[in-house]
C-alpha cells in the first residue's frame, strides 16, 4: 500500500465520527456588542434561523451513546446556541456535559446521525518526532471535512493561548505540535495517526507563523471520558491554590532563593485568594508567598509542574507537600478535594 493510500484509508475511517460545530446567537442578544447601533440593514452571516453566526469549531463522536469530544473554548460562551451537522449535512442540538479548562477539553451529547462511527482513540504516549499525521476540522468554519497532512513537529509543549472572546488566556501544557494545517474552525476535531486512530484534539495555532499548530495529546481527555460515563461528570483533584513556577528570571525579579517550584501567590484581581478559604491547602497551612518544592517527592519544575504531578492523582488521595518558608522547610499531608 503507498503512503497515498494509507492516508485515503485513515481518513475513510475517521471521517465518519467528525461532526461540525456552530455558534450562534439572536440578533437581540448581540445588542452592545456590535461595532455599531444599527446593524439590521448590514450583511451579516446568518443561519436558516435567522440567528447570527458567530462562528465554529469541530469535534468527533466517541461513544454509542451520543458523547462527542471537542475543545472547551469552542463552546465557552454560555449564552450562544450551539448547533451540531453531521457529514451529510444534517443538525441537531447539543447539551455541554462537562469542561475541563485546564486541559482545554469539553464533553457534549447529541443525537447521532444515522451513519456515524465511534472514533477509535490511539494511543498519543508512543508518538515519534516526524510521525506523519492527519488533522481533519470545520475550516474557518465554513469548509467541513477539512483535511491536512503534515508530521509530528514536537513534543510536550508549553503554550499561552487565548480561551475566549474576551481576551483571557490559559497556559496549555504537554501538546503536539504539528506542521498540518490546522485553521480556526478546526479546534475541537481529531488529530489521527495513519491507523485512522485519534491522538490529539486539535486546539491552537500561532498566528504570523508557518504551520505551527497544536494538540492535545488525546491521553489527557481519555480519563475525562472515563470519568463522565461513570460518574457523570469528570472528577479531578483540588489543592485549591494559585501558582507561578519559577525560573532563573522570576528568582531574580523577586529576589528569591532559589529558582524552581510553585510560588503561592494570588492574582491581582480584587476578593482573589493565593490559598482557597475552606480548601486542603489552608487546611494544612499552606500561606501567599510560600514556594512549594515537590509533591509526593517530586521536585517542581517548569518542565514537571504541579499539576503534571497531580496528573495521576483522584480526589481523596493523600499528597505530601513540601514547601520553603523564609528560610525554613516543612513536609505537610492533605487529602485532596475534587475540583469544582
Amino acid at each position: 500500500m503507498t503512503h497515498e493510500e494509507e492516508i485515503i484509508r485513515a481518513v475513510e475511517k475517521i471521517l465518519p465520527s467528525v461532526v461540525s460545530i456552530t455558534i450562534t446567537k439572536h440578533l437581540e442578544e448581540m445588542e452592545g456588542t456590535l461595532p455599531f447601533k444599527n446593524m439590521t440593514d448590514v450583511m451579516i452571516p446568518k443561519d436558516e434561523d435567522g440567528n447570527v453566526r458567530l462562528g465554529g469549531g469541530s469535534g468527533f463522536i466517541i461513544s454509542d451513546d451520543g458523547l462527542v469530544l471537542t475543545n472547551k473554548h469552542v463552546i465557552v460562551d454560555p449564552d450562544a446556541h450551539y448547533t451540531i451537522f453531521d457529514q451529510e449535512g444534517n443538525k441537531s442540538d447539543l447539551t455541554i456535559l462537562a469542561c475541563y479548562p485546564i486541559h482545554d477539553v469539553a464533553i457534549l451529547k447529541t443525537t447521532l446521525p444515522e451513519n456515524y462511527r465511534v472514533a477509535p482513540l490511539g494511543d498519543s504516549r508512543t508518538l515519534r518526532l516526524g510521525q506523519t499525521v492527519i488533522a481533519i476540522g470545520n475550516a474557518l468554519g465554513e469548509f467541513q471535512s477539512s483535511v491536512s497532512t503534515g508530521v509530528v513537529s514536537g513534543l510536550s509543549r508549553l503554550i499561552t493561548a487565548i480561551s475566549d472572546m474576551s481576551g483571557h488566556q490559559e497556559r496549555l501544557r504537554g501538546l503536539i505540535q504539528t506542521d498540518a494545517a490546522i485553521n480556526p474552525g478546526n479546534s475541537g476535531g481529531p488529530l489521527v495517526n495513519m491507523n485512522g486512530e485519534v491522538i490529539g484534539i486539535n486546539a491552537a495555532v500561532v498566528f504570523g507563523a508557518q504551520n505551527i499548530g497544536f494538540a492535545i495529546p488525546i491521553e489527557k481527555a481519555k480519563r475525562d471520558i472515563t470519568d463522565i460515563q461513570k460518574y457523570g461528570r469528570i472528577r479531578r483533584p483540588f489543592i485549591g491554590i494559585r501558582y507561578m513556577l519559577l525560573n532563573t528570571a522570576l528568582q531574580q525579579h523577586f529576589k528569591l532563593p532559589i529558582n524552581y517550584g510553585a510560588l503561592v501567590v494570588r492574582e491581582p484581581i480584587p476578593g482573589d485568594h493565593a490559598v482557597v478559604p475552606g480548601s486542603a491547602a489552608e487546611s494544612a497551612g499552606i500561606r501567599d508567598g510560600d514556594i512549594i518544592l515537590a509533591c509526593n517527592g517530586k521536585t517542581i519544575t517548569e518542565k514537571n509542574s504541579l499539576e503534571d504531578i497531580l496528573e495521576n492523582t483522584i480526589p481523596g488521595d493523600q499528597i505530601s507537600l513540601t514547601y520553603l518558608r523564609g528560610a525554613e522547610k516543612e513536609t505537610v499531608q492533605l487529602k485532596l478535594n475534587e475540583w469544582k
